[in-house]
């Protein structure tokens, strides 16, 4: 069977589908997060997403809560259904077993394992297929994933909340507010569908930031937090080091550093020192990385074998133009706030008058009294 016309209604239930996938974003470990609804007679039977963890799938929740209805009926789900055995049984054999009529699917999935093969298996098994419907919504509620998959890397966002007078904080007192309350909810909602968290060690040591999800009942939500800081300078008294039990802390560190760093014929200034600072962060939880923090051309694999699909650039103007430069920014959030920050001010590395070529401005939104430009590369 070829591929399948798409019909007036699908675009409606592949929203609603790809809504549903959201719900679970950052959450699925190194699955993606996916939406799957069973649609029979013009009503939804079934519906699900990716459960927390990865596990199950969506489409066999969906069609468990479907039941009997199933047969006959359309699937709508907002990713290629999985051909290969893994840790469960493939999604395209329990849309097959339920005698499910129709599967309308939004993204083909980039997994070797997977392209191409899960809608092969359903046609074959006489099922019509119909793909890329709203393949532009699906692709971006599937970003984190897609990008690890294509570029073996996360897909990265750099958030920059930048002053009337174009600063981003003032030099020696720490954080300073310049969004508003609305603004900073949006924020707190954007490291919930995060896998991870990065800033520059400047301004772990000048904010001393959590960089948690502080949202009441969002809180487990927290992305993993990540602070490039070649020399291991993060203090012990930290609010990141005294919160890396609850919520994991990587610290990129120097090969400098490293215990090995002087087999390899470099050492570090004080070895003695750097030894202690190593075990104490260590024992507080810290897990370190030895990679060249400002390479992100090599960090970014390295954080992708952890299983990190989607990562946010937070701080500071140094760590914003080091992932500028190098061209590894998918997505930019520039939030703009009617705070004078005056004398003092550092420079904001990026503002709306100068977005590197190569992005296209998706929305502007208002929270309050800040206004938000979102840009995405064009690939």
């Amino acid at each position: 069977m070829g591929e399948g016309i798409a019909q007036p209604e699908d675009e409606r239930f592949m929203a609603a589908a790809i809504r549903l996938s959201r719900w679970h974003t950052g959450q699925t470990s190194t699955n993606p997060s996916v939406g799957c609804v069973i649609v029979r007679d013009g009503a939804i039977v079934g519906r699900a997403v990716t459960a927390l963890g990865g596990r199950p799938h969506a489409e066999p929740q969906a069609l468990a809560e479907a039941g009997e209805l199933a047969r006959g009926a359309t699937a709508y789900v907002t990713l290629e259904p999985c051909s290969h055995h893994g840790k469960t049984p493939p999604c395209a054999e329990a849309l097959i077993a339920y005698g499910v009529g129709r599967v309308v699917i939004s993204v083909t999935d980039p997994d070797v394992r997977v392209s191409g093969r899960g809608i092969s298996m359903l046609r074959d098994a006489g099922i019509e297929v119909t793909t890329g419907v709203l393949e532009e919504e699906g692709r971006q509620s599937l970003a984190g994933y897609l990008t690890r998959q294509t570029k073996n890397r996360p897909y990265v966002t750099l958030k920059l909340a930048v002053s009337a007078d174009g600063m981003i904080g003032r030099e020696g007192v720490g954080q300073v507010a310049i969004t508003g309350p609305e603004a900073r909810a949006q924020v707190q909602a954007l490291r919930a569908e995060t896998d991870a968290i990065l800033v520059g060690i400047g301004t772990a040591i000048a904010d001393d930031p959590l960089l948690t999800v502080r949202t009441p009942g969002l809180e487990a939500q927290s992305p993993v937090r990540i602070v490039l800081d070649p020399m291991l300078a993060l203090p012990l008294t930290s609010k990141l080091v005294e919160t890396a039990r609850e919520v994991p802390v990587i610290v990129v560190a120097s090969e400098e550093v490293s215990p090995l760093g002087s087999e390899g014929g470099i050492s570090p200034a004080n070895p003695t020192e750097m030894d202690s600072r190593r075990t104490a962060l260590e024992a507080a939880g810290v897990e370190i990385l030895y990679c060249n923090p400002y390479h992100p051309e090599v960090l970014l694999p390295a954080l992708a074998t952890r299983g990190i699909s989607s990562l946010l650039v937070e701080g500071g103007a140094k760590t914003a133009r080091l992932f500028l430069e190098a061209g590894l920014v998918d997505r930019i959030q520039l939030y703009e706030a009617p705070v004078v920050i005056g004398e003092g001010g550092i420079e904001s590395p990026l503002q709306t008058t100068d977005i590197p070529s190569g992005f296209a401005h998706r929305g502007t939104y208002i929270f309050g009294a800040d206004r938000l430009d979102e840009y995405e590369r064009e690939n």
